[in-house]
This record gives C-alpha cells, sequence and structure tokens, in this order.
C-alpha cells in the first residue's frame, strides 16, 4: 500500500516513515510542505495519504487546502488528516464530496501504533475514521440541522461511533447493547437519512458523511 506522508516536523516524519515501513507500507513521498504534498498527490496518486494541517510557507491550513485541491483533481484520493487541530470549514469540505475514504485524528488522542495503522488502513479502503472529538465540534456547528434532529439521542451516539470506523460487535459493546439492537439502530439511521438499500454504495460510509456534512447548511 502506497502512502504520501505530509509533516513538516523532521522527527515525526521520520518516526512515521519508520512506523509505516515497519507495518508493511511502501512510502511514495514524505514531504514537509503544503505545494510538496499537492504535487505528491497528484503524481503519485498513493493508496492513501497523511497530512498535517499547518505546513509551510504560512503554517495556517496549507495541508488540508492541498488536500481539497487534490480530491478535486483526483475524485477519491483518500485523505487521513492527523492534527493538532480541529479545522472546522475545511474538515466538513473535506468530507462534503461524499466519496469516503476520509479521516481526521488528533495528534495528542493517537495512543498506540495499532490504532493509528488500523485507520489508515480503513481509511485507503474508503472508509472514515473520525477522532470523536472532531465529531463533537463538527456536529455542534449546527445542532439544529433536520437530518440531525430526526435522530435519536441513541441513534446519533450510534453514528458518532460508526464515524471512529467501529463495527457493530464494536458499538454494542461500547454502548451496552445486544447486536440485533445495534443493527436496528443502525437500520433507522438509514432510513432516516434516505439511504436506500443498494449493491453500489456502502451505506455505513454515506450515513457518517451526510451526517457530518449537514452542519454544511
Amino acid at each position: 500500500m502506497r502512502v504520501v506522508l505530509a509533516e513538516d516536523l523532521y522527527l515525526l516524519r521520520d518516526g512515521l516513515v519508520h512506523l509505516l515501513r515497519a507495518h508493511g507500507f511502501e512510502i511514495a513521498a514524505a514531504v514537509e510542505s503544503g505545494p510538496e504534498l499537492l504535487r505528491a498527490l497528484t503524481e503519485e496518486r498513493p493508496d492513501v495519504s497523511i497530512v498535517d494541517v499547518r505546513l509551510p510557507p504560512t503554517f495556517t491550513d496549507e495541508g488540508l487546502q492541498a488536500a481539497l485541491e487534490a480530491r478535486k483533481r483526483v475524485p477519491g484520493l483518500p485523505i487521513l488528516v492527523l492534527s493538532q487541530h480541529v479545522e472546522q470549514l475545511y474538515a466538513r469540505e473535506l468530507l462534503a464530496d461524499g466519496a469516503g475514504g476520509v479521516g481526521y485524528l488528533l495528534k495528542d488522542r493517537v495512543f498506540n501504533a495499532d490504532q493509528f495503522v488500523d485507520a489508515v488502513r480503513r481509511v485507503a479502503a474508503g472508509g472514515t475514521a473520525m477522532d470523536p472529538e472532531v465529531i463533537a465540534k463538527l456536529l455542534a456547528s449546527n445542532a439544529r440541522n433536520e437530518p440531525l434532529a430526526r435522530l435519536t439521542p441513541r441513534e446519533r451516539e450510534v453514528l458518532e461511533l460508526m464515524a471512529e470506523g467501529r463495527s457493530n460487535a464494536a458499538i454494542s459493546q461500547r454502548l451496552y447493547l445486544s447486536e440485533s439492537a445495534v443493527g436496528k439502530h443502525t437500520a433507522n439511521i438509514f432510513a432516516k437519512l434516505d439511504l436506500a438499500p443498494s449493491d453500489d454504495d456502502n451505506r455505513r460510509v454515506l450515513a457518517v458523511l451526510a451526517y457530518l456534512n449537514a452542519a454544511r447548511s
């Protein structure tokens, strides 16, 4: 699996390179600035990219801007944001195309290598990997939006855990519910978000993206 990595701090960038290689990833490029990232993403077209938000030259939002531009040029390009900051506007825009393959983790809340590697693989496979704090901030920006208002508190809890990439079995353990109960909540979520059964689409991913994108309207 080929990875493009963007991180301006040398020690962290080098550490991520070694970690990923140790887990069988191929590093297609490891860059430190926004322009380098955009060029690497469009030229290398990796299986997944790991992107810091704030990169040279201005250390504001170059990483996310490059990721957004790359997703326009290469639709569905998997992007995992790894940052100390939650940039709500750009995070929502990154989620807005509904193509999946999106993650947003906070550096100080990644506690072990297995957790991180699992998130990378999940995003590369077209899924989502969202830190709960990121989800909370995105949802808090517009709690009265109609799609959100349709969901019960329990359904919102289930969907937030889905956004973290958790299976029904994992959700049942976290919420102390049976798997059949989680399945019923999941079916209700799909219905309330108007996601009909389809052989071509992953409704779990579409539900997460529809829920998070609702904060834009």
